[in-house]
């Protein structure tokens, strides 16, 4: 072949290198999911969160590469979120919520008792519950009360109550648990994701235990929690449905090395 040919060769065959490499490049979907930065057990951005694990498992099934829009889960979270496009998926929210279209739930927990081991697990319908120092923990930024924390003031077991906010020195879980360890409180009312990796991590042997709401209580203890995505993005809702159904074992795996309690699967104890 003449030097012009071969140069001719060799020109088109890197323009066509060159368009390959292109058309993968477009090919090469991402799946784009907004967490919080700072957020355990949930997530972080070193990835350490189960729902950072369960992001990646997602992305894994659908073939995609996993990119972050990291935001603090304060208020506005969803609008300025998903409602501004900066990503496709929530891995947290109640399967009810409104402003999003959810999936069926992929795990149920509950508000629970952590005690330390030998201590009996206090009820709400006992007279005793009001010699308990019980820890509550204190939601968003007007400090309110969660339902557990309700259910404490109607059963009258408000005077020895403890608020932690969630604003403060290391998340509001912990440090309740740190607490009890220093025996300030007998006992802490939290969110069950949080206290079954929290307790879990704790020097002393503590007990989790789902928290029972009195007969008549207004306010649920237990919630389901699902994926999130944009009203009306069915096509992307679809496809999280069939990952839910494809990997459910693998999330519960994830979901027991976190410790979550659960009570969609019999882990009530």
């Amino acid at each position: 072949m003449s030097s012009p040919f071969r140069k001719a060769a060799l020109l088109l065959t890197a323009v066509l290198a060159l368009l390959g490499t292109a058309a993968q490049a477009q090919d090469q979907r991402t799946l784009r999911v907004c967490s919080d930065p700072d957020n355990l057990p949930y997530s972080n951005q070193a990835g350490a969160g189960f729902e950072n694990k369960i992001a990646e498992l997602i992305a894994q099934d659908l073939h995609a590469t996993l990119e972050y829009d990291w935001w603090p889960q304060r208020r506005g979270f969803v609008r300025r979120t998903l409602g501004a496009d900066m990503c496709d998926v929530l891995i947290g929210v109640p399967a009810d919520f409104e402003r999003v279209s959810t999936t069926r739930p992929y795990y149920r927990s509950s508000y629970v008792f952590v005690t330390r081991g030998s201590d009996a697990v206090p009820d709400f319908g006992s007279a005793a519950i009001r010699e308990r120092r019980i820890g509550v923990q204190l939601i968003g930024n007007d400090m309110a009360a969660t339902p557990v924390g309700h259910a404490l003031t109607r059963a009258g077991a408000t005077a020895k109550v403890t608020g932690f906010t969630i604003f403060g020195d290391g998340p509001a879980a912990q440090r309740m648990i740190d607490a009890i360890e220093a025996g300030k409180i007998d006992a802490a009312l939290v969110w069950g994701p949080q206290a079954g990796y929290f307790a879990a991590r704790a020097q002393a042997p503590l007990k989790v235990s789902i928290a029972r709401a009195p007969a008549g209580t207004p306010e649920p203890f237990e919630f389901d929690v699902a994926l999130g995505v944009k009203r009306g993005n069915k096509a992307l809702l679809a496809e999280l449905e069939g990952v839910l159904q494809r990997r459910r074992r693998d999330i519960d795996t994830i979901l027991a090395a976190y410790h979550v309690p659960r009570t969609d699967t019999g882990d009530t104890k």
